[in-house]
């Protein structure tokens, strides 16, 4: 059984197409230092609702009191809390999940992959990087969305890739958007390039999971050093 702590909404912005960045204050309660590990997702509930699960979007604090989350307007869920007026208090569990093993990935080429709002997993995983950006090797991020204005961060892809973090963006369905970038899933999209010492992480629909993890295999990467965040 979860325990509920109480944050607050302190601010809301549109991320992209459909996506919605949200803001906890988490207050001075027993949550604030709790999220340890990039991928890690909590539960929110609101009165009368069922909760839901949410990855945090922003990268672990020791002493921060804010949890950024990335809402998809799908379900009674997502949809109400998108419409809460700021300072509207919100249940919420301590932290859950493994995360991603960033003490596993040092020393190795990193690759990222996520599709729609997977990317809120794998935002804290780049954010740590950075922090420590000579202890990875080479790092690629391949970025899935449905379409050229639905990849949530657009503003954060130029400030990733000038810190050394190759991102490839496709498109699954470009329509006559005119977007002249490449189109189909991430999976299709992993280069020629050696992959006998890449560690991956993976976040998003099952389906793209497993396209990925299929993708891997043939390429000679061990589910060994495939990891989700959960």
């Amino acid at each position: 059984m979860s325990d509920w702590h109480t944050a607050t909404v302190t601010a809301r912005a549109p991320a992209a197409d459909g996506l919605t960045d949200l803001v906890l204050d988490l207050g001075d309660g027993p949550l604030v230092g709790a999220h340890l590990h990039p991928g890690q997702y909590v539960r929110l509930r609101l009165p009368g609702q069922a909760p839901g699960i949410f990855a945090i979007a922003s990268p672990p604090a020791p002493h921060g009191r804010h949890w950024e989350f990335l809402l998809k307007d799908d379900g009674a869920l997502p949809s109400a809390l998108l419409n809460l007026p700021t300072g509207t208090p919100v249940e919420v569990t301590r932290p859950e999940g493994p995360g991603f093993p960033m003490q596993k990935a040092r020393g190795r080429d990193l690759l990222l992959f996520a599709s729609g709002s997977g990317i809120s997993a794998i935002r804290p995983v780049i954010a740590s990087v950075h922090q420590e950006r000579a202890a990875y090797g080479q790092v690629t991020l391949y970025f899935g969305a449905r379409t050229p204005g639905s990849f949530a961060y657009a503003g954060e892809l130029e400030r990733w890739q000038a810190g050394d973090v190759r991102v490839v963006r496709t498109v699954s369905r470009p329509g006559a958007s005119g977007w002249q970038g490449l189109t189909g899933y991430v999976q299709t999209h992993l280069g020629e390039e050696p992959l006998e010492n890449a560690i991956a992480f993976v976040c998003g629909p099952a389906e793209m999971v497993q396209g990925v993890m299929d993708q891997l295999r043939l390429r000679g990467v061990p589910r060994s050093a495939v990891f989700l965040n959960y």
